[in-house]
């Protein structure tokens, strides 16, 4: 397990919601998916979300599964009411220039794996 300020740190990931202690937030997997339906079917509690949305529906999915956080790729942004509704339910929002990919690659890096 991990804590998501490693995480930030060692894939350089600008940090959308508010600033909270991430050291607190521990990270047990990872989970990478664009269909919201494969998330809420896949992603196990305290996991960190790779995907390239950006809309309001992510923070639903995030805050029924309680993950640690969701990490936006390819340079997306979400709009003022999404990260707003982030912040309310307590979702970290993060995001990378990179892509999808290679963001997977990093987290394996660092010894993040899919739960099975």
């Amino acid at each position: 397990m991990m804590n998501l300020a490693k995480i930030i740190e060692n894939l350089e990931l600008k940090i959308l919601t508010d600033n909270i202690d991430f050291k607190q937030i521990q990270v047990q997997s990872g989970y990478t998916s664009d269909l919201l339906s494969c998330v809420m079917a896949g992603a196990p509690n305290q996991s960190v979300w790779v995907t390239i949305q950006a809309h309001n529906n992510i923070i639903a999915v995030a805050a029924l599964l309680e993950l640690s956080a969701i990490i936006v790729t390819e340079g997306a942004i979400p709009d003022q009411s999404t990260i707003d509704k982030a912040n309310e339910e307590g979702i970290t929002i993060l995001q990378t220039e990179n892509n999808s990919f290679d963001t997977v690659g990093k987290l394996w890096e660092l010894g993040i794996r899919a739960e099975i």
